[in-house]
C-alpha cells in the first residue's frame, strides 16, 4: 500500500513539470516547417508570442501569435493544425481547392477566416460568423447556419 501511495505522489508531481510550458518570441525554437510556414504566408507579421507546449511521451504543439491577431497552432512536426485570422481572410493557398470552391459557391459574400485541420477533414470559419465541416473527401458534411442539413 506504501508503495501505491508513493507511486501516486511521485506521478502527481513529475505530471506537472512534464507539462511545463514555456513561452518566448524566439522563431528558433519552432521546427523548420513551423519557420518556413510563416515566412511563406505572413511574411510581414511579426510574432507577438509563441508558447511551446510539451506534452508527456515528447509530443510537443506550437501556439504563435502574430501582431495583426492571427493564431496558428504546429503540431510537433511543424505541420500546421490550425490557422484563425479573426477577421482577416486565411491565406488562399492554404485551403484546399475544393473547400475554396464550395465558399465561394455557397457563400459569395464571406470570407474564410479560420481553418482547423480534423482527423476526419477540415472545419472551417466564415466571415459571416457560419462554420463548416468538410470530410476527407471534401464533402461538406456540417454547416452551422443551416438548420436543414
Amino acid at each position: 500500500m506504501k508503495k501505491l501511495l508513493f507511486l501516486i505522489f511521485a506521478l502527481i508531481a513529475f505530471i506537472p513539470m512534464a507539462r511545463a510550458d514555456k513561452y518566448t518570441l524566439d522563431r528558433d525554437n519552432l521546427p523548420v516547417k513551423a519557420q518556413e510556414m510563416i515566412t511563406t504566408y505572413f511574411p510581414k507579421a511579426k510574432i507577438s508570442m509563441i508558447k511551446v507546449d510539451k506534452h508527456l511521451l515528447k509530443k510537443t504543439d506550437y501556439d504563435v501569435k502574430l501582431v495583426n491577431g492571427t493564431k496558428i497552432e504546429f503540431n510537433n512536426a511543424g505541420e500546421w493544425t490550425s490557422v484563425d485570422c479573426k477577421k482577416k481572410s486565411v491565406p488562399t493557398e492554404l485551403v484546399p481547392k475544393h473547400i475554396r470552391r464550395k465558399v465561394a459557391s455557397s457563400y459569395p459574400d464571406a470570407t474564410i477566416t479560420r481553418i482547423t485541420k480534423k482527423s476526419g477533414g477540415h472545419i472551417v470559419g466564415l466571415s459571416d460568423g457560419t462554420e463548416l465541416k468538410f470530410n476527407l473527401l471534401g464533402q461538406l458534411k456540417k454547416s452551422s447556419d443551416s438548420l436543414d442539413e
